[in-house]
């Protein structure tokens, strides 16, 4: 049975508790010639963008680098979070010791650690929905245009 809807102030603070907790997400790309690629990374939430990174020859790179839409998805499919933004390529050096030290710490994975070369990407969201069940379709939209609701 399905527990009583959310409204807009409590599916805000669980989605952002999600943000600030949880440590991997989907990440889905797309892109010519490589096309629909879906692939789990770790990830640090700033506050207003996601911080993610993925070897610099991988399809999501690839995709990432020639369209950087991207959708993301955290949590399980009866609590679910889904992001729509725009990633863009940034190199580690512009991100600054203390941030990609943030990122190793939150996530447990240290990408200048590797001999692949990675690449990171920065994530700012455009929409974000959150439902648990079909009862909360309505009103499931969090962040429009880049902006939270409420």
């Amino acid at each position: 049975m399905a527990e009583t809807p959310r409204g807009l102030e409590q599916r805000l603070r669980d989605t952002r508790a999600r943000l600030e907790t949880d440590i991997d997400l989907w990440v889905a790309t797309s892109g010519v010639p490589d096309g629909v690629h879906l692939i789990p990374l770790s990830f640090l939430w700033d506050g207003s963008t996601f911080l993610v990174s993925t070897p610099r020859a991988s399809i999501t790179s690839r995709n990432l680098l020639a369209d950087g839409r991207v959708r993301l998805s955290l949590g399980p499919t009866r609590d679910v979070v889904i992001v729509d933004g725009v990633a863009e390529p940034v190199d580690i050096a512009d991100l600054g010791p203390e941030v990609s030290e943030r990122f190793a710490t939150q996530t447990g994975f240290d990408p200048s650690a590797l001999d692949e070369p990675y690449q990171y990407f920065l994530i700012r969201p455009r929409r974000v929905q959150a439902w648990r069940e079909a009862n909360e379709l309505r009103g499931r939209v969090l962040m429009r245009d880049g902006r939270w609701l409420g």
